[in-house]
This record gives C-alpha cells, sequence and structure tokens, in this order.
C-alpha cells in the first residue's frame, strides 16, 4: 500500500503534516494526533505524510549541557524524547491511517532510525541545509527528500540541488519562511517562481508557519506551481498550549478544501492547451457569425466575398465565417438574404457525411 501512496512521482500533491515535538514525549498523546488528522485526511481524500521529528539526545545534545533550562531548545528536547519503540509504534499508527510515515532526522544515529523503520520519505530542516556531515548520512538511505529553504543563502540551495542531482535522488525544494508563527506580509510567495525558474525540472513546495488563515496562501502557493505543501499539526486536549503556528484538525480540513478548490480553478496542468467542455464549445457557438447570400446565387455560380456576408446567429447546417472558403462552388440556389447551407456548396464540409454532421450539428434550431 505504501508503494502505492508514494507513485511514481513521490511529492506530487503530497501534504507534509508536521507533529514535531507536539506528543510532548506522550505516546498516547502522539496517537491521539495521528487518528485525530488521519481522519480528516481520509475525508478530504488527499495525499499526505504524518511527519515525526528525530533525535538522539545522547548524541545530539552535548553531556554538560543537558541540565540546562535556560536553552529552551535543550530543554524541549528532553522533555519531548520519545524511545525507539514509542517511534515504531507511531510510525505504524501513521500506516494504519492511511498516511506516508516520514521523518525530520537531525543527527547520523536518527537517519539509523529512519532505515529501521523503513521510512518511505525523509525531510532536511533548513537549519541543516548545509550539515553535510547530515546530508551525506541521508543520501545513503536512497529515499526522496524534501527539503526546506528557510533561512540558507543562494549557494546552500544551489549546492544542495546539485548534491541529489548528481545522486538520481529525488528532492523537493520548499519555500520557507522560519519565523514561528509567519505574519502575511512574511510569506514571500514570490519565492515560488524564483525557485521553478532557477531549478527547472525540480518539485517546488510551500512550507508555511502562518497563522491567520487556511485558504489564502493555499490559493496563492498552488497557482505558483507549488505541488507539496507542510503545516505543523497539534490537537487542543487542555493539557498543552496550542502554539499559534499549528493548525488543529478543523483548520487542516479548511486547507485541504482550499487545496482542492484552487486544483479544479486551474485545471488541468499547464503543460498543452486545455480541451475545452461541450457546454463551452456550444455557448461559443452561438457567437459565431454565419454565412448569409448579399444576393440570389445560382447553381454553377461560384461564391466571392462580394456575393456573402455575415451576421449572427449561426444556424443548424448553415456554413460559419470558420468554414468560409472564396471559390467554392454552389451546388444549389440560396436566396438572397438566407443563409448559405452546408449542402448547397460543393466543398468537403458539403460531400463529405462526418464532416457535414458535425456542421447539422450546432448553431441555432429553425
Amino acid at each position: 500500500m505504501e508503494q502505492n501512496l508514494i507513485q511514481s512521482e513521490p511529492f506530487e500533491d503530497l501534504f507534509v503534516l508536521e507533529m514535531a515535538n507536539n506528543h510532548w514525549g506522550d505516546l498516547d498523546r502522539g496517537m491521539r494526533i495521528i487518528k485525530d488528522f488521519g481522519q480528516v485526511v481520509r475525508f478530504n481524500n488527499v495525499r499526505a505524510a504524518i511527519k515525526l521529528q528525530f533525535r538522539d539526545p545522547d548524541n545530539f545534545i552535548h553531556k554538560d549541557f543537558r541540565d540546562r533550562d535556560d536553552i529552551r531548545y535543550v530543554k524541549k528536547t528532553l522533555a519531548t524524547t520519545l524511545q525507539r519503540d514509542d517511534f515504531a509504534q507511531l510510525v505504524e499508527a501513521v500506516r494504519r491511517a492511511g498516511c506516508i510515515p516520514m521523518a525530520t532526522p537531525f543527527d547520523e544515529s536518527s537517519v539509523d532510525l529512519c532505515r529501521e523503520l523503513k521510512l518511505p520519505l525523509v525531510k532536511l530542516a533548513s537549519s541543516d541545509l548545509n550539515d553535510w556531515v547530515l546530508i551525506e548520512k541521508i543520501a545513503t538511505l536512497r529515499v526522496p527528500v524534501i527539503a526546506s529553504s528557510g533561512g540558507s543563502s543562494l549557494k546552500d540551495i544551489d549546492d544542495l540541488v546539485t548534491f541529489f542531482r548528481n545522486r538520481e535522488i529525488p528532492l523537493a525544494l520548499n519555500h520557507c519562511v522560519s519565523l514561528y508563527p509567519s505574519e502575511d506580509t512574511e510569506l514571500e510567495l514570490n519565492q515560488i517562481d524564483f525557485l521553478h525558474r532557477r531549478y527547472p525540472g525540480l518539485t517546488v513546495g510551500f512550507s508555511t508557519h502562518e497563522y491567520h488563515d487556511w485558504t489564502s496562501s493555499m490559493l496563492v502557493a498552488y497557482a505558483k506551481g507549488a505541488r507539496t505543501f507542510e503545516r505543523h499539526i497539534d490537537i487542543d486536549d487542555g493539557e498543552y498550549e496550542v502554539s499559534p503556528y499549528c493548525s488543529l484538525p478543523d483548520q487542516i480540513d479548511e486547507w485541504f478544501k482550499a487545496f482542492w478548490k484552487v486544483k479544479e480553478m486551474c485545471g488541468a496542468p499547464g503543460v498543452a492547451k486545455r480541451i475545452p467542455p461541450q457546454r463551452e464549445v456550444d455557448y461559443l457557438d452561438g457567437l459565431v457569425r454565419g454565412v448569409y447570400a448579399r444576393r440570389p446565387l445560382a447553381v454553377g455560380e461560384v461564391l466571392s466575398d462580394d456575393d456573402i456576408y455575415l451576421a449572427v446567429p449561426l444556424l443548424k447546417g448553415q456554413i460559419s465565417c470558420r468554414e468560409l472558403i472564396a471559390g467554392e462552388e454552389l451546388v444549389a440556389p440560396i436566396a438572397v438574404d438566407a443563409p448559405v447551407m452546408v449542402q448547397a456548396i460543393g466543398g468537403p464540409y458539403g460531400r463529405n457525411p462526418s464532416l457535414r454532421a458535425q456542421i447539422e450539428a450546432r448553431g441555432l434550431e429553425v
């Protein structure tokens, strides 16, 4: 099932729901988050990964600083630590929820955990975009990678893209502003255009920490070509304060619905001319001008521009401005101001039954 979820294009229309440390070291709370968001994912019929964060505290935090409560990052990492078996249970719960299990490894030992749990996708955090020891280790997994670009230099991104392209490892690059939370004025969505131009053929996504609405940036980002999306998630159980950059299940539901709306509005991928629906064709046919005789025309006469004029409405079976070709010989007489019907001319539309049927099926019935 997991292979089908990833498909041949691992990032297309993929949502990454970032749990981060919102389990707060409580396995049961992590299970509730997965259950609640798994239901929202299924209800909205989207492809989604639920992403954990892996850190090995024994190696990640220097032993001399583990009791420093004044260093927030250290304190939170230690307070939310889960054991390997706990992570294994969370990963299995993600799979049962019909989602793709995913993680952000922050150290080399955590990359080994990704391998042990057979995670099919991994994330490279913005803070690690030039941590080449970690990047080299992640590459040994040989699985698709999503990287966020928040706070990085252009050289960092260029080097990263080259690195993964040279190794033929699928990479998606998320535009991201690493401000928690981000104001609407800080989203910089035009960076999606920039990333598309600089790295043609690379999947570009949008990872956001905004908190004012769950619709507007989706509409803009998708229309600009973002095809993978990420938000932090949490539940409000009254036990822990929900960070403003985290989304609750009802907000993610709104986000998914905005995705389907913009997908509907944008239509088919912009790589070829769309095929208009018949309803649109019929409407436009009603605006096409038909060919009318300026004077009485006899059998055998050859049509010239002086013999006809164009006007609406177009009638069923009438030649329109689209098919009009001067020099056609008439095979039937036509009265003044009468429509020039397809059976009255000697061209291919008059001779060929299938071509004639198209003309006879359109226009106004009289």
